[in-house]
């Protein structure tokens, strides 16, 4: 089945029981919030997933869990890279066979690669696989910047290569992703700050971290672009900013495991050595958090 993603997609945190484990209820009913929330797909393994401090066991549980859990309910998105072409490889087919509906690969990170190892990595992947591939750009991780003319020559040459996740958190270059090369690939924007500019600006997709903790609010900034409802949209966006923007000023994993639990929604702590929110920022999100919550109905 051919799959256009489109609309938010959320990037899922991975619930850890007390003692360190995937909690594997905790997935499933993270995956239900999402698209009980109106999403219009789930990522899983990505960087809020916690991906790098998963075992390659872990990491195919997760995949699993959420594929066989979404079933079929709205595309899912696997993310697959690794630090060698080989267990990239393995994961994607992996990930192909339990029902993903498309590839998420994140370039090589800790040993930062030339630009030419990073899109023969990319090549060799795409290839190995029937899926459509999205390139995840997140050079802050990675050591190396997917440039636009990159992307777009990689799109022309790759048949499978079909997305692009932005995570470079520059505006500038998702637009010229968007206006030069939008008929070879799709720009997909993943920095939760650039969420509204990048759906004005004609993005098909945002992913978001903060997805977990506001999919409601998040599909309703988006409904409302794609409806031409501007005023709607930038006032829902004006509404629920504040929250996304102390996450984003906080360590960010720990902060959406904060704000889940905040909402009655807890999946355990981040896995070590990621230390848990400070109480100053819990406290902060709190606020905000409660801030968004509508008012009781008056009684009588």
């Amino acid at each position: 089945m051919a799959t256009q993603l489109t609309g938010v997609l959320t990037a899922l945190a991975t619930p850890f029981t007390p003692d360190g484990a995937v909690d594997v209820p905790a997935l499933r009913r993270l995956v239900d919030r999402s698209i009980d929330g109106g999403v219009d797909g789930v990522v899983a393994c990505g960087s809020t997933g916690e991906f790098a401090s998963l075992s390659a066991g872990e990491r195919r549980l997760v995949v699993e869990t959420v594929t066989q859990h979404t079933a079929g309910r709205v595309p899912v998105v696997a993310q697959t890279g690794a630090t060698s072409t080989a267990e990239a490889i393995s994961n994607s087919r992996h990930a192909q066979e339990c029902g993903a509906d498309v590839l998420m690969v994140v370039a090589p990170y800790y040993d930062p690669l030339s630009l030419g190892e990073t899109t023969h990595y990319f090549r060799a992947v795409a290839e190995a696989v029937e899926l459509p591939v999205m390139l995840y750009n997140y050079p802050s991780a990675t050591g190396v910047n997917l440039d636009p003319a990159t992307v777009g020559k990689l799109a022309r040459e790759v048949e499978n290569i079909r997305y692009i996740k932005d995570s470079s958190g520059d505006m500038g270059q998702a637009t010229q992703l968007i206006h030069h090369h939008s008929d070879y690939i799709s720009t997909i924007v993943g920095w939760d700050a650039l969420i509204l500019s990048a759906l004005t600006e004609g993005a098909p997709a945002v992913m978001a971290g903060t997805a977990n903790i506001l999919p409601r609010e998040i599909v309703a900034v988006q409904r409302a672009v794609a409806a031409g409802d501007f005023a709607t949209a930038k006032a829902e966006w004006d509404r629920i900013y504040p929250l996304i923007d102390a996450i984003l000023s906080s360590p960010f994993v720990p902060a959406v495991k904060a704000a889940l639990e905040i909402l009655g929604e807890p999946i355990g702590a981040p896995r070590r050595p990621t230390a848990d929110l400070d109480a100053a920022s819990v406290n902060r999100i709190q606020t905000l958090v409660n801030q968004l919550q509508p008012a009781p109905a008056p009684a009588g």
